[in-house]
Order: C-alpha cells, then structure tokens, then sequence
C-alpha cells in the first residue's frame, strides 16, 4: 500500500466533503464517491434504474464528451496521491480516467468552481474493473479547495480517495481559542506505538466518535510499557484544556493517561508536562485544565498500559 494513504482524505464525506455536481449520475449517485468505508454490493439487487451500486455511475454515453464529477474537499490542502476504486464496477467500469485540482477561496457555487482555473494532478490512466488504483501525486504543494474526476468516456466509479496534508485557514482564529489538536484544522497524528485495532488519526477526527472504530484501539499489551501516539498540533500554541474520550470503549479503556508536550519541535525540543499521569474512566468524556505558560508544537499522549480512545481535543490559541 504507498505511503500517502496514511494520509487523511481529504474529499471524505464524514471530514466535511462534497460531491457539488457532476455530468450524469443516471444509474448511481455521486454522492456515493466519497462515502466512509468499503464499497457493498449485493447480487441481483434491482431497482428502477437497474442494478443498485454503491458508487457513481453514468449512462452510455451516446454524444461526443466525457463524464466528470466535482467535489469540494472537507478539508483543503495539499494532495500527495488519489485512489481511483472501480469495485463492483467489472462490465460498465469507464477504461480511463483522469483528476484535476482546483483553489476557489470562499464559498463558491458549483458553476463558480466549474469555471475555475483547474490543474490536472493526474493524467488520463487507464483503469480496470472491481480494482483499486493507487497514483502518487508528486512536485505540487499546492493548497486545494477542489478537485473534478473525470472518466472516458462513461461508466461507475465506486470511491474516490484524496489523500494529503490538511491546510486550513487559521486566520479567522486570531485571538481566539481553537483545537490545535483537530485534523480539520492542520493536525496530524505522525506516531504511535500501536493502531491494531483502528487508525490513530480517528481520534483528532470531527464530531464524536459512533462506535469503537472510530477511535484507536490498541492490542493487548503483553510486554512491559505502555502506549502512545505523537500529535502535530495545527501550529504552537499555548494549550488550555484537553478532553480526553473513551466514550464507547466500555471494557478496553486505558486505565490512565499523561500528555507531555514538546516545545521547540522535534528535533532539539524540551519536553513539558502538560498532564501527569492522570486515571480515566470507561465510557466516559474527561475535560482537564493545562497551565503550562510555553508553547508546544507537538504532543505526546499516553495511555496506561493500552487500550483505546474515542477522540483527544487540545484546546489553547496560537503562538
């Protein structure tokens, strides 16, 4: 699997993307390419429009042209790779298709980001059926709001997948308190000791967290030590409050939880104290005061001795 899938994706509907339009969706809804999760599919399974996908699909296309869908990214930033997932797809799948990015600051409507100044990201590939195609975007830092997926000339397309680093505007932060701990916001969990169970990044994921899946849950620790996980926060920052979150982790818990700033950054940084080893309950929110006066630019959290967490918020204003 390339490395930029451990990236967050950036189109998903549960970070905040959109499907705003596309060409055709005759047979499938768009809004079905960025849904969280696997593609279904049940054999037989007919309804007015034929058989039901779980992903986009488009008429045959009788009159000269190709198919194309626009979405706005949950989460604006630079892009390092696409998957391109055609599942189910395995006699109506489109043989080629390509992806371009666009940056539309504010809030534009569909026509304003169709009208766009669009930068192809990647070229025309060719595709299979029932496959995933992984393609590394490289030599582009730029930050996108959008991207258009087209395919040649017609046919389903399951998922679409847009990984990369999260760039946000903090400006509209300016003095006020914020979660720099949020991957909306530039977070990112870049260690951790243990994510055999679910993603470390789930826990700085908006909203909260439905069921234990959408946390991180560790193995069961049979060595000495503990776990951990290393968080970027969004930029330095002076950090207020933490909430720490085991909701629906009932019988897997951790049993306590310390967070250790480091300030200075990762190489050559100080380590601070921002919570010592503190006991948690199950199934439970915790909310817990930070004083420390200086500015951290990363956060170490860790549980004692495993287990999982539904969600860790650091409050605090930037530096």
């Amino acid at each position: 699997m390339p490395g930029f899938t451990a990236l967050p994706d950036l189109a998903l509907r549960t970070l905040g993307g959109a499907v705003v339009a596309a060409s055709d969706e005759s047979f499938a809804e768009k809004e079905s390419l960025i849904r969280p999760g696997r593609p279904g599919f049940r054999a037989e399974t007919f309804g007015n429009k034929g058989q039901v996908y779980d992903g986009w699909e488009t008429r045959r296309r009788r009159t000269p042209g190709h198919d194309w869908a626009l979405v706005r990214l949950g989460l604006p930033g630079a892009i390092r790779g696409v998957v391109i997932d055609t599942a189910w797809f395995k006699g109506n799948y489109p043989p080629y298709a390509s992806v371009e990015a666009a940056a539309v600051p504010g809030h534009p409507s569909p026509a304003e980001v169709a009208a766009a100044d669009w930068t192809e990201i990647v070229p025309r590939t060719a595709l299979r059926g029932d496959a995933e195609h992984h393609v590394e975007v490289t030599g582009d830092d730029t930050r996108y709001t959008h991207v258009r997926l087209n395919i040649y000339p017609d046919g389903g397309i399951a998922r679409l997948r847009v990984h990369g680093e999260v760039r946000p505007d903090l400006s509209v932060y300016d003095g006020l308190s914020l979660d720099l701990a949020a991957l909306q916001n530039g977070g990112l969990v870049t260690a951790c000791s243990d994510e055999f169970y679910s993603a470390p990044n789930n826990v700085i994921a908006p909203g909260l967290a439905r069921h234990q899946a959408e946390g991180w849950e560790t193995a069961r620790r049979r060595e000495p030590g503990n776990d951990w996980l290393l968080i970027r926060l969004a930029a330095p920052g002076l950090l207020r409050l933490a909430e720490i979150d085991t909701t629906n982790l009932i019988f897997n818990a951790p049993g306590h939880v310390a967070l250790t700033g480091l300030s200075g950054g990762l190489s050559g940084g100080r380590e601070v104290t921002l919570l010592p080893k503190t006991r948690l309950q199950p199934d439970a929110p915790h909310r817990f005061r930070l004083g420390h006066p200086e500015p951290v630019t990363h956060v170490r959290v860790d549980i004692y001795p495993d287990g999982g967490l539904a969600r860790v918020r650091l409050h605090g204003h930037l530096a």
